[in-house]
């Protein structure tokens, strides 16, 4: 496939853009591309997606604390797909289903994130996913510190025991797989912005 990788000088894009060539896929300019992948920041995502869409390109956003209401009208609008998820990690999309399946067991829990200092947005997407999968809004905790990747954990509270789901990345190779499985489901997605890597497996 033919594809436009934006934030190709970021920390992801610098081992998603040899990732996707190595798969088989071909980075070029948008005029040429089938789709778009964005790995930037959350002030210029809408930007990206709106230049892409004019063009009926979809998009797969990897991007979070974006207005998804907003790219999800604009993706409607033209009749694109724009699939988002804030996490790629596929081991990440299980903590989340693991942690939605023990909190209907175990209802009290807090959910504590880790991210590197550069990270804009906190708590981070996949954070604020996991909450909504738990249900009961439970109390989110960030941390930025240097030397970190991408780390979350949820803790399970109940009287005389602890469960605890976690999943560290340790390198950002652990998003190509799910990149890799957007990309070829892409086609067959809807119009709008369907979110979750969980969507898809």
């Amino acid at each position: 496939m033919k594809l436009v990788l934006n934030g190709r000088g970021g920390k992801v894009g610098r081992v998603l853009a040899p990732a996707l060539e190595e798969a088989g896929h071909e980075l070029v300019e948008l005029n040429d591309a089938e789709a778009m992948v964005d790995f930037t920041a959350p002030d210029v995502v809408e930007a990206n997606v709106r230049a892409a869409l004019e063009h009926g390109v979809p998009c797969v956003i990897g991007t979070t604390g974006f207005d998804h209401a907003r790219v999800d009208e604009l993706a409607r609008e033209r009749g694109v797909a724009c699939f988002h998820a804030p996490n790629f990690a596929l081991g990440a999309v299980l903590m989340i289903r693991f942690a939605r399946e023990a909190a209907a067991h175990l209802p009290r829990a807090e959910i504590v994130e880790l991210h590197n200092e550069a990270k804009k947005d906190a708590p981070s997407g996949t954070a604020k996913a996991t909450a909504e999968a738990v249900g009961g809004d439970p109390p989110i905790h960030s941390v930025r510190l240097p030397g970190l990747v991408a780390h979350q954990e949820v803790l399970f509270g109940g009287d005389g025991q602890l469960l605890t789901i976690r999943h560290d990345t340790f390198s950002r190779e652990a998003f190509v797989p799910g990149v890799l499985l957007t990309l070829e489901r892409l086609a067959g997605l809807p119009a709008g912005l369907p979110v979750g890597l969980d969507t898809l497996l």
